[in-house]
């Protein structure tokens, strides 16, 4: 036999009978894919669990999201808000974390044969994190160096040692053979996740016995799945454990003669017949009730002590305040009604609390506003801004640097340590929570964060008017009277009539609870006995100006939802 058949025949004797060997397969699907994915979540976890350390700055994934936001298109924005509605922000989250997981295990099954290539995936991730935490105004350069790199050496390790685990797993047990001495001798144990042997790749020394490989591959596989989970349980934790919170706690809210006056003026009204229907919205609603509409997918955690409020632009003299500085003059106490101009008609983002602070012309006062200075605009801590005109700030209205609500120190989630309340204005043009800065500018320099995404420039409060009991299709008795009852607002105008109709009947008018002032809404209610059958019911209201809300319905978009509220209820 010559030399070539002798090489050729010790070649196929190292063949398995069965087929090509693991190194030639490469690590199998399934375990490649479960490598990319707990690569996948101990990065995320572990870059999260970094950005909370030194929270309040965000992770990767917050940082994303929020560039998803910011840039995401018109149509995409009002899907989420109508398919999630207030649970839209935990949904892009959760999204970002799938997508970012999906993306990980095709990573994981397209490196199997080169981890090369998932060792750069993984790092094109973490540039992806470290681009969006340096466009984070809570984040910066800095912090996003630091967190995706504990995330990219913490993918990059699981995935290595997993697929290193995998291919040992896949190998044959070295052991006694009746293979040729010097074939035996060029066989070496594998110790390279990539086994098809090419030594210009990554390597990693692991077990060399199938058997226990596979046990370790499982029991690695269940310590990084736990541990994904309880890093993100931490960082969720540690970021609700702020100084913010502890700081709040601490601020004392000036008890000033209008403050007494308003909250007496609150007594009486909860006192009234119309005040204690069952089913209707309290004339105060308390602020952990009271809705919340923004674009903050972290809570921005603002330390008053090192907090400042600059008044800036077209001024005479660009002013500083501090917080202890404006909460020693917050001495105005005013009821009033903020609306989200993504609210429905009948719908529940709408709500009258109290709020102190100081009269923000006050302040544009001292700064001195210059002659065509014709739009205030405001950005917050995390850099959303919006923008109104600068006569809102002198017609009359409220409009105030706002440091209290419902008599306490604004919770956190509604702007701690400063925000501003602007009454007759929808929220996406003057309601700046976290606030930071004020900036005078023209109309024409400045568009506020939504109107590129198509949203009215203007902005004014709709008069609404809403049933809240009995709800959209209750039963009720027959024969037996029922309270009709709800609320209606027209801030700045106020509400001097509401009406009820039922089915094509007269319009019944309605008994208005007590005014708090023409900035908050009135509760009203009207006795109703049914007779049997289906009912339509629908309310309408009239604001102090004597017009009565418009009947045609319009959607929410670019400026608010009008129409008259209606419910078919049954007996």
């Amino acid at each position: 036999m010559s030399d070539a058949s002798q090489s050729r025949s010790s070649s196929e004797s190292l063949k398995s009978p069965s087929g090509p060997t693991s190194a030639e397969a490469g690590i199998s699907r399934p375990k490649a894919i479960v490598a990319g994915v707990l690569a996948g979540a101990a990065a995320l976890s572990l870059g999260e669990l970094a950005g909370a350390i030194g929270a309040p700055r965000p992770g990767p994934v917050t940082a994303v999201s929020n560039r998803v936001v910011d840039r995401a298109p018109t149509w995409f924005v009002n899907f989420g808000k109508s398919v999630f509605g207030l649970a839209d922000k935990p949904a892009l989250l959760l999204g970002t974390v799938m997508i970012s997981l999906v993306a990980a295990a095709l990573l994981g099954l397209i490196s199997r044969r080169r981890p090369t290539i998932g060792v750069i995936g993984i790092v094109v991730f973490g540039l992806v994190g470290l681009l969006a935490m340096a466009a984070d105004a809570q984040a910066g350069v800095v912090s996003g160096i630091i967190v995706n790199t504990v995330a990219v050496t913490a993918g990059v390790s699981v995935l290595l040692v997993m697929f290193g685990l995998a291919a040992s797993s896949g190998s044959p047990t070295p052991g006694p053979t009746a293979l040729p001495v010097e074939a035996s001798r060029s066989i070496s144990p594998p110790i390279s996740p990539h086994p098809s042997g090419d030594g210009e790749d990554l390597a990693l020394d692991m077990p060399t016995n199938p058997a226990v490989a596979r046990r370790s591959f499982l029991g690695f596989s269940a310590v990084v799945g736990a541990g994904s989970v309880l890093g993100g349980l931490a960082a969720r934790s540690l970021r609700n454990r702020t100084s913010a919170g502890e700081a709040r706690a601490a601020v004392q809210i000036i008890e000033s003669d209008i403050a007494a006056k308003v909250e007496e003026q609150v007594v009486v009204a909860g006192a009234t017949d119309v005040a204690s229907t069952p089913g209707i919205t309290p004339i105060v609603v308390p602020a952990e009730n009271f809705y919340r509409i923004d674009t903050a997918l972290l809570v921005p955690q603002v330390d008053p002590a090192t907090w400042k409020l600059t008044i800036k632009g077209m001024v005479d003299n660009e002013l500083t305040f501090t917080y202890d500085e404006l909460l020693e003059r917050a001495e105005t106490v005013e009821p009033v009604t903020l609306s989200c101009v993504s609210n429905e008609v009948g719908g529940g983002l709408v709500g009258n609390a109290i709020w102190q602070g100081i009269p923000l012309a006050e302040l544009l006062d001292e700064a001195g506003v210059q002659p065509g200075a014709t739009q205030i605009s405001s950005r917050s801590v995390d850099g959303w801004d919006c923008g109104f005109p600068t006569e809102a700030a002198y017609d009359g209205r409220t409009a105030l640097v706002a440091v209290a609500m419902n008599g306490e120190p604004l919770p956190i989630e509604h702007g701690f340590p400063v925000r501003l309340v602007v009454s007759g204005l929808y929220g996406y043009v003057s309601a700046t929570k976290w606030l930071s800065e004020i900036e005078l500018t023209t109309i024409e320099d400045f568009n506020g964060y939504w109107i590129p995404r198509g949203w009215s420039k203007a902005g004014p409060i709709k008069t609404q008017s809403r049933i809240d009991t009995p709800r959209r299709f209750a039963t009720v008795g027959v024969g037996s009277p029922i309270p009709i009852a709800g609320v209606a607002w027209a801030p700045n105008l106020g509400i001097t009539k509401v009406e009820v109709q039922v089915d094509d009947g007269p319009w019944l008018e309605a008994t208005l609870g007590e005014s708090l002032g023409i900035n908050a809404w009135r509760q009203w209610l009207v006795s109703w006995t049914p007779t049997a059958g289906d009912h339509q019911i629908r309310v309408r209201a009239t604001d102090g100006s004597g017009a009565t809300q418009t009947e045609q319905r319009t959607a929410v978009a670019p400026n608010g939802a009008s129409g008259w509220h209606t419910i078919t209820i049954r007996t």
